[in-house]
């Protein structure tokens, strides 16, 4: 049965030219209240795109992004025409985010969801100090660094690729283990993972070499130790335009200059 939108939310992040966007839009299809819509559009950048997601997660509701930022990977092209077209064709990607739970250095305890990726970095002048465990087995008793980040296939074109870690197809069951600007081991660059493990870290040292922790927008500070596995039970849906989807975005990423 082919999906329908009769009735859309627009949501447009801060910026003169999203907000712009969104009024020429919302004057051309109207707007629905978000609870109600048949899918929301989000018009920005790859962050409010994020924000969005995290607002959505878990609804069931579709999204599907128009780029009105800066760099737009996991948004559409921008068009105030066919909208409606366009939504019926789009390819539909469901996601299941990251689940970072950490423990911070007064026993605080804290989760928060990432589809990008987790990221840990030293907080001072001074590099980190880690011990990095996968499903229960010790497999770096000291990683020295600047810090380290667990992306998911979607994440693994943004700061994973800054630091040198692999792009991950979309429909990879992997993670992307990667360290940054990693001292000892000194020739170590990262690891590949199945989706379903569960990584653990512990920050040795933690009051000499203070470590925050950060699932997308969200940063914890002075963390001792955090876990990461992926969700069981949380999900996000983004629509892509066929001929630009987020399949073909990372794999020409893989062939770009």
């Amino acid at each position: 049965m082919a999906r329908t939108f009769k009735t859309i939310s627009f949501a447009a992040s801060a910026t003169e030219e999203a907000q712009k966007a969104a009024e020429e839009l919302i004057a051309i299809y109207g707007q629905e209240d978000p609870e109600h819509a048949d899918v929301i559009v989000a018009l920005g950048g790859d962050g409010f795109m994020l924000q969005t997601l995290h607002k959505t997660m878990n609804s069931g509701k579709l999204v599907y992004g128009m780029n009105r930022g800066s760099i737009g990977f996991l948004m559409n092209r921008y068009s105030t025409e066919n909208l409606h077209e366009r939504l019926v064709e789009a390819v539909e990607n469901t996601f299941r985010p990251l689940e970072m739970q950490t423990v911070d250095t007064d026993g605080n305890r804290f989760k928060a969801l990432a589809i990008n990726e987790v990221y840990l970095f030293r907080q001072s002048y001074q590099a980190a100090k880690l011990k990095v465990v996968v499903d229960g087995r010790v497999r770096l008793e000291e990683l020295i660094c600047d810090g380290v980040l667990l992306s998911t296939p979607a994440g693994s074109t943004a700061y994973n690729l800054s630091a040198h870690g692999p792009i991950l197809p979309l429909e990879a069951p992997l993670l992307a283990l990667t360290p940054v600007s990693p001292f000892r081991p000194r020739r170590w660059r990262g690891a590949l993972l199945p989706n379903k493990v569960t990584v653990d870290i512990a920050i040795l040292e933690p009051e000499k070499r203070p470590v925050n922790a950060v699932a997308d927008h969200i940063e914890v500070k002075s963390v001792v130790t955090v876990r990461i596995a992926e969700s069981e039970n949380m999900t996000a849906h983004i629509l892509s335009d066929p001929d630009y989807s987020w399949s073909d975005r990372i794999l020409a990423e893989q062939f770009s200059n």
